[in-house]
């Protein structure tokens, strides 16, 4: 009987690489959501400063929309033909999207043709990044160890808090820099700008990245459609429901700069360094919470930190309005984080290890972006239209705690799937 050798391990350095190639892809979608106000100023002007955001917002959500077709087609492709080619794909028209919307004239050089031409940079950009998350996450747990798969998985949503915290501090050292009025003319496009220029770096390292889809017997005989979604029907329902609650609460996060300037009515400044803040609790304990996912198991680490962050959302969202000083701000924005990445990457190793290999790219990329394009491309805009309507700045708080409990009862239903002590050491 013939032994297929065991593929080598795969070094930090390369699970690094892989990481930075995500950070950068997020980097160039997440910019979009922190110079909203820019962006609708230059695409959509209108006397009515809500509807430019709205319009602004709006283009947002469509990146959203291409991206459940671009996770099946490119999980497929990783599934078929292995995870590298797939990412370095994804990543090379994501670089077209981002350039794209980097040349793009304003409204005030070209009419209509301008907001056509953002419109269509989003969708290259949405179906881009759909194909990203199903093969970098399949890359990122198959490159660990059993005992380590959750340490591992963090770096997925590590990845786009190193997003955020490049988007802070390129927009703080802009805002500082240029004054509102440039930023708002022209200095928005600088923080896209430098997304192209490090974009060639990235496709270097993807293209030296080792592949861990390494036998063509690993992936079995193909299974129609149909089938894959009938077996995995229920981790799929769980996973959707998951993917809700963790999406409402990281793009709610993610407003924080344009509810911090639009709604509290705070400065260009500390509105910018909400991201920032943001992205170094989600980061810090996106990492921890991989580790104790590890130890503990991922329900628990699924369960706790949902719980406290639906406990704490209405007493901080209460206490911005009321306060409305920047401590408040970055205090509530670093706890919230916090909490909501705790759980993050027992999320992404749950539902990984939940699926056969040879389908773990395009039902975890399915699964994810469907969740995602349905509840990130809307919330910040359901979030605006909330707090116009209403009149009421903690309505942000009311619409996360909805989906938190959808989450928690999904968190309850879900088996545990981390491997216990005795097979870690064998």
């Amino acid at each position: 009987m013939n032994q297929t050798a065991a593929p080598p391990a795969i070094t930090p350095r390369q699970v690094s690489a892989a990481v930075i190639g995500n950070a950068l892809e997020f980097y160039d979608f997440t910019t979009f959501a922190y110079f909203a106000v820019q962006i609708g100023h230059a695409f959509f002007p209108n006397h009515s400063t809500f509807i430019s955001l709205v319009a602004a917002l709006a283009t947002y959500g469509i990146g959203f929309v291409p991206r459940p077709l671009g996770a099946l087609v490119f999980g497929h492709y990783a599934d078929r033909h292995g995870r590298r080619p797939a990412m370095l794909i994804s990543f090379a028209m994501m670089g077209a999207g981002v350039l794209g919307l980097t040349l793009t004239p304003s409204y005030a050089a070209i009419g209509p043709l301008a907001p056509i031409l953002v419109v269509f940079w989003r969708l290259c950009q949405g179906f881009a990044l759909g194909g990203e998350v199903g093969p970098t996450t399949a890359f990122l747990v198959e490159s660990a160890p059993p005992g380590g798969r959750g340490r591992y998985a963090a770096w997925q949503g590590g990845s786009q808090n190193l997003a955020a915290i490049a988007a802070g501090l390129i927009g703080l050292a802009l805002s500082a820099g240029l004054g509102s009025a440039n930023l708002d003319a022209w200095g928005w496009r600088l923080a896209f700008g430098i997304g192209v220029l490090i974009l060639p770096i990235g496709l270097i390292l993807r293209r030296n990245l080792p592949e861990t889809l390494h036998h063509p017997e690993e992936v079995g005989e193909h299974q129609p459609a149909l089938a894959t979604l009938s077996a995995h029907r229920r981790i799929i329902f769980i996973g959707l429901a998951l993917v809700a609650a963790a999406t409402v609460s990281t793009y709610a996060m993610t407003y924080m700069t344009t509810y911090a300037r639009e709604t509290l009515k705070m400065g260009a400044g500390i509105s910018l360094a909400a991201p920032l803040v943001n992205g170094a609790a989600g980061l810090i304990f996106g990492l921890i919470g991989g580790g104790l996912s590890d130890r503990f198991g991922r329900r628990a680490m699924l369960i706790w930190p949902r719980l406290v962050f639906l406990i704490a959302l209405w007493p901080i969202f209460y206490l911005m309005d009321r306060n409305r000083d920047g401590a408040t701000l970055l205090v509530g924005i670093a706890v919230l984080a916090a909490a909501s990445a705790l759980s993050s990457a027992a999320m992404f190793t749950a539902l990984a290890e939940s699926l056969r290999k040879e389908v773990r790219g395009i039902v975890l990329g399915g699964v994810i972006s469907i969740g995602v394009a349905v509840f990130g491309g809307t919330t910040q805009l359901i979030i605006a239209t909330l707090i116009q309507v209403t009149h009421n700045p903690l309505s942000p708080a009311w619409y996360a705690m909805g989906f938190t409990v959808v989450g928690l009862i999904a968190s309850l239903l879900i088996r545990e799937t981390a491997p216990s002590r005795n097979q870690q050491a064998g």
